[in-house]
């Protein structure tokens, strides 16, 4: 039984669809000016990550995940840039699904941009407009009346009258209420523009989704995700603009995944105390990074560290040297360590209890195989892959990833394959020749070249530190 934590209601709710057998998910995606940094990644193989697992329970999932392809942000980027505002959308578009693939991250069953979807929230506005819940004020913007839909902040948990007591000193004039959120922009000098009852202009920013997600998904859907930092003011102008729209709850489960944080701040492109995904992956490789965004449960913060980095690459390196020469079988029984697995991920999608049923099975698989009991360990290896790849890991040949340079490695010029195949075969030679002193040596040598070597029965195997 599957049980998922409902932003929404603040409690670990049990997942039934509204549909039997479908599921239906809108998640807010990037918006496309700049590259992808790490706590984009994290919502990014999150969200994949419930995909995967909603589709192994069986579930037909339609999953959507918007680009962003018209905003602030992006019209001041290209006007510094001085490059058109689809050159420089379609660059980082591309930019990201780079970033996705090389994170094994499945590209979502639709992928809207906004500027596709312009008919959608225009005719939304006007709907708004019809029911009282939104206005055209005097410098030509349309904006939503808060006080008009009576549940605002019951996502957030926010009280108008806080809102109100925080809100700056320099109000908008042209608002009813200081809180009025912007659902049409009136055209500016030197910015794009589209037509509208309105006049000339352009969408904001909260309008986009509600008009993407409905239009695709229906009026009232099964999942509506992203980062934490979006559930105010973001997910709650959703909310509040989508049922008053559509007469309809709009979504039934709100799920929110925490930050990335460097030093307890919360990692954002505005502090400047990001490391983009391109960047991490010159020095740590794509499974390792997406290990250590799912290592941690993912309503919880993480804390960006090379230390954390190191680990999650530790972690694999097991799991790839329990592999290591065994060619999986499949088998029909299921063991403790997979109901385990199961039990954990339908907790909440809880991936530390989930990551721990998978070491556990790799425990058993290197047992298994120093016991010479082979059956087994074929069997064990298969449950193994199953898992992992269940959380889109394990997708490497296992002699390939302990054979692979580290970063730092690469930085510093290290042994190549070849070479290091020499050493070992010297220093089996200076052993048989009972040259211990030799032995030793080489053995050193390669430990200090980060190599370590696992000597068997059957020979001498090594890995990258």
């Amino acid at each position: 039984m599957l049980k998922v934590h409902n932003s929404l209601t603040g409690a670990k709710e049990e997942f039934v669809p509204l549909q039997a057998g479908a599921v239906r998910m809108y998640v807010c995606g990037i918006t496309v000016y700049d590259y992808c940094h790490i706590g984009h990644a994290r919502m990014l193989v999150v969200f994949d990550m419930v995909a995967r697992f909603l589709r192994s329970l069986g579930y037909g999932l339609n999953y959507v995940r918007n680009i962003t392809d018209i905003d602030d942000k992006i019209i001041k980027r290209a006007a510094e840039n001085g490059e058109p505002i689809g050159a420089l959308t379609a660059r980082f578009i591309e930019a990201m699904n780079e970033d996705c693939a090389a994170l094994n991250i499945e590209r979502p069953d639709a992928e809207p941009r906004a500027t596709q979807y312009l008919g959608t929230m225009i005719e939304m506005i006007s709907t708004l407009i019809t029911k009282g819940n939104a206005y055209v004020a005097d410098h030509g913007d349309v904006l939503y009346s808060v006080t008009s839909f009576a549940g605002y902040g019951k996502l957030s948990g926010k009280r108008l009258q806080d809102l109100r007591a925080g809100a700056r000193v320099e109000v908008d004039e042209a608002k009813r209420d200081p809180l009025d959120f912007v659902l049409w922009k009136a055209a500016k000098p030197d910015e794009p523009a589209w037509d509208s009852p309105w006049g000339s202009g352009r969408p904001g920013w909260h309008i986009e989704c509600s008009a993407m997600s409905t239009k695709i998904l229906g009026p009232y859907f099964d999942i509506h995700g992203g980062g934490v930092d979006l559930k105010f003011p973001h997910h709650e102008n959703e909310i509040a603009q989508s049922c008053a729209a559509l007469d309809a709850p709009f979504v039934k489960v709100w799920m929110h995944n925490g930050f990335v944080r460097i030093d307890e701040e919360k990692m954002s492109k505005s502090l400047g105390n990001f490391f983009t995904v391109r960047d991490v992956l010159k020095v740590h490789p794509a499974e390792a990074v997406r290990y250590f965004l799912l290592a941690s449960h993912y309503r919880a913060p993480i804390n960006y560290s090379e230390e954390n980095l190191q680990q999650a690459r530790a972690a694999l390196d097991r799991l790839y040297t329990a592999l290591r020469a065994v060619e999986p079988a499949e088998s029909a029984d299921e063991g403790e360590a997979e109901r385990r697995f199961r039990a954990a991920m339908e907790d909440d999608f809880n991936t530390p209890e989930a990551f721990a049923a998978i070491q556990s099975v790799a425990r058993d698989l290197n047992t298994a195989k120093s016991a010479g009991r082979n059956d087994e360990a074929k069997a064990l290896a298969a449950r193994l892959l199953r898992l992992g790849r269940t959380l889109g890991l394990l997708q490497s040949d296992a002699e390939t990833w302990l054979k692979q340079t580290r970063g730092r490695d690469q930085a510093s010029g290290a042994l190549s394959d070849a070479q290091i195949d020499e050493l070992i075969a010297a220093r089996v030679a200076a052993r048989k020749a009972r040259n211990w002193i030799e032995s030793d040596r080489i053995r050193d040598q390669l430990v200090a070249a980060n190599i370590v070597l696992e000597d068997s029965p059957k020979g001498t195997t090594w890995r990258r530190k």
